[in-house]
């Protein structure tokens, strides 16, 4: 349902050796987003077997705060580096809890 509570799964890979890089980027996204209308958490996790890859883990109040989310200035420039930061796209999931 369109104004039920949506959680995202997001997963990318650094190029190797853009790491540091990539993480100390998606901090300052972690900054912005979590000041969004709608935003439930917005968290950032690092694969600890290997440091290239990181999820986000993020809960939405529904699914328009997601396509504002989606359409921010902040995310729209990370879009815009992203072909130069990551290995492959992102992998982006929605999930609903159904318990």
């Amino acid at each position: 349902m369109e104004n039920e509570k949506v959680t995202v799964v997001a997963r990318m890979r650094a190029k190797p050796g853009m790491e540091d890089l990539v993480k100390l980027i998606l901090q300052q996204l972690v900054a912005e987003t979590r000041t969004e209308e709608g935003c439930i958490n917005y968290d950032l996790h690092q694969s600890t077997t290997d440091p290239g890859v990181f999820l986000f883990y993020e809960n939405w109040e529904n699914r328009d705060h997601l396509e504002r989310h989606s359409e921010s200035a902040h995310i729209q420039a990370f879009r815009r580096k992203a072909g130069d930061l990551l290995a492959e796209p992102s992998e982006i999931t929605l999930w609903e809890k159904i318990e």
